[in-house]
């Protein structure tokens, strides 16, 4: 066990309280190697968790407590506690893990194992890989169901959606979906499936568990002064009624209603925003954009940005929790 080891704090541009939420975001950085570790409400730049190369993929435990850490290029997954900012161990993860889920339980991770084109299984008590799946090139998203009973990884290669049973390792169905398909979002209570394509600026959305296409959301249509338009991470809001959604080069974030799907506004980032996060209470969005090195903290009651913050490098995503 080692302790992170912590960066003098920046100048952060307007550092005023910003909502009653307090939350500790953690932002990856795939080219510093870095996990950087700020207060959401504040937006202060509190240090650095120093990963293996290449981090980018986060998943919170159920209880809130441990952040595990997809170093790509280290080949292992890293669990740090959210607290104390120690590192607690390494997981065996397979080659190159991209996006990571946890099962509902926490007792499994689940990991896009992007050059070795498997989905692994990751036994979170002992740290050892259970198996690998075998799934289409370059896999990338990856969701584990609310009932624990599957679990969905995208080919970006493939233009595909894998849907694997957890128990028996087996794939129940191939999903066509558009083109470099990055994310998965179970919705509706586990009865939807919704798959994002990066460069199709689409939202495929599929009926649990028959896996039938059943509605598809075009964010080109949506957005025609956005060029290009691009579809990457999602996230849902608490209640389930909003998705979130990075749109990559479009330089935005947009809000779908989740019931009638329909597009409702959009809130502008910096660029390239692959990742982002909803602070615990709902009020605020991270989002995560590489080309500009920056974190945009947006207030979602008026849509505008709370503050934009300088990390330098290649953020890829975020995720904020509780402290």
């Amino acid at each position: 066990m080692r302790a992170a080891a912590l960066v003098p704090l920046l100048l952060v541009a307007g550092c005023a309280p910003s909502g009653p939420g307090p939350d500790r975001v953690f932002v990856s950085d795939e080219q510093a190697n870095v996990v950087h570790v700020l207060d959401g409400r504040s937006g202060r730049v509190e240090g650095v968790l120093h990963t293996g190369k290449r981090p980018r993929g986060l998943a919170l435990s159920p209880e809130g407590r441990v952040l595990y850490v997809a170093a790509s290029n280290a080949d292992r997954i890293e669990a740090w506690d959210v607290h104390s900012l120690r590192h607690l161990r390494d997981l065996a993860s397979g080659s190159d893990p991209e996006r990571i889920a946890l099962a509902p339980d926490g007792r499994t991770l689940y990991a896009a194992n992007e050059d070795r084109s498997s989905a692994g299984f990751i036994d979170t008590v002992s740290g050892k890989l259970l198996r690998e799946v075998p799934v289409g090139p370059e896999p990338e998203g990856v969701a584990a169901s609310p009932d624990g009973r599957t679990v969905v990884v995208t080919s970006e290669v493939a233009s595909t959606a894998h849907v694997i049973d957890t128990v028996s390792g087996k794939v129940l169905a191939n999903l066509p979906v558009g083109s470099r398909p990055r994310d998965v979002l179970f919705m509706a209570g586990g009865r939807e499936a919704w798959v994002s394509s990066e460069q199709r600026g689409t939202i495929t959305i599929f009926s649990v568990p028959k896996w039938r296409e059943i509605a598809k959301i075009d964010l080109v249509t949506a957005f025609p002064e956005v060029d290009p338009v691009q579809a990457v991470e999602m996230k849902r809001s608490a209640q389930g009624t909003r998705v979130y959604v990075a749109m990559g080069r479009g330089n935005r974030i947009a809000e779908i209603n989740a019931a009638s799907r329909r597009v409702l506004r959009s809130f502008r980032t910096g660029e390239r925003c692959w990742g982002l996060s909803l602070s615990p209470d709902g009020t605020r969005i991270y989002a995560a954009a590489g080309l500009s090195g920056t974190l945009t903290v947006i207030d979602l009651a008026s849509g505008g940005t709370l503050r934009t913050i300088d990390l330098g490098g290649k953020p890829w995503t975020a995720l904020a929790a509780a402290r």
